[in-house]
């Protein structure tokens, strides 16, 4: 508990086997309630180390992309009562140690989302993240700042806290299953007028650390683009769209998202939900989701 708050860390894992167990020691578990790993369908040993290390490990049969793994992160944090969710990558690009500074942000308030940012204090580059990879990530904020009418200083870190009223609020089933719905959240976020604040974080590049080749980088960037416009449209009422529907279906705690049957393992916990529902404001649908194997986007 933080400032009696519960606490829950999930780690949405594809093949993290090497990087799991050294995220994990850093974990503050003297005020995290639960860490939660989803395994979507590795092909390394990252269940038998999450296993070994006592985790609550929820397994995909089939993989169902970065999207739908983090659809069950969320909606298991929800079953188990957090107030207050972080998302950390299990490939140890972003450290651990920020997330009493994260939380805290949203247990003390005024924020309602927290985002660790690469690029908020210039250590982006430092970190070592590619040339290309930093260029993009500047061009794609600047055009998601311009359509969005906000002034983050990155749209495309992995390194999230949300409150409960979040993802409970937002229509997080209408969202693609692949890398775009990290910008699909954030635009729904921004469009529920939820408070977004940042903090600065360090970032490590190295072997291990998940990427995304790329064909699929301009395939995200276009999506990314896409979101952005389709807020922009929605606010000006020039076009509606499923992921900015208040109606839309959103997660709750009672049931999986998804038809894909989910093996608990460890801890073991039964699955997550899917139910209509009214936002604050509402949110936006794009990209369609990727079956296929992926590992976790490091940059925009």
């Amino acid at each position: 508990m933080f400032h009696g708050k519960k606490i829950v860390v999930v780690m949405p894992a594809y093949n993290a086997a090497k990087t799991l167990e050294r995220t994990y020691r850093e974990v503050p578990l003297d005020i995290v309630d639960e860490v939660v790993v989803t395994d979507d369908a590795s092909s390394d040993d990252t269940v038998r180390v999450a296993r070994e290390l006592g985790l609550r490990t929820l397994v995909h049969q089939e993989n169902l992309g970065y999207g739908g793994n983090q659809k069950t992160c969320y909606a298991e944090a929800l079953r188990l009562g957090a107030d207050v969710v972080v998302m950390l990558h299990p490939d140890y690009q972003y450290t651990p140690t920020l997330i009493a500074p994260m939380i805290s942000m949203i247990t003390d308030g005024p924020y309602d989302v927290v985002l660790g940012s690469r690029v908020l204090g210039g250590r982006a580059r430092a970190g070592g993240m590619p040339l290309y990879k930093y260029a993009s990530n500047r061009f794609l904020t600047a055009a998601q700042n311009f359509l969005c009418g906000a002034k983050l200083s990155e749209y495309h870190t992995g390194y999230r806290a949300f409150s409960r009223e979040v993802l409970e609020t937002l229509p997080l089933l209408e969202n693609s299953d692949d890398f775009v719905f990290d910008n699909q959240m954030l635009a729904q976020i921004l469009y529920a007028e939820f408070e977004i604040g940042e903090i600065s974080c360090p970032a490590a590049y190295f072997d291990e650390a998940s990427s995304i080749n790329f064909r699929r980088s301009v395939t995200y960037g276009l999506g990314v683009l896409r979101v952005s416009l389709h807020y922009f449209l929605e606010r000006r009422g020039l076009a509606r769209y499923p992921i900015f529907d208040p109606q839309g279906r959103r997660l709750s705690a009672a049931q999986n998202p998804r038809p894909t049957p989910l093996l608990p393992v460890g801890e073991g916990t039964s699955p997550p939900t899917q139910e209509k529902g009214q936002g604050r404001r509402g949110p936006a649908r794009d990209a369609g989701a990727t079956k296929e194997g992926a590992a976790l986007p490091t940059s925009g």
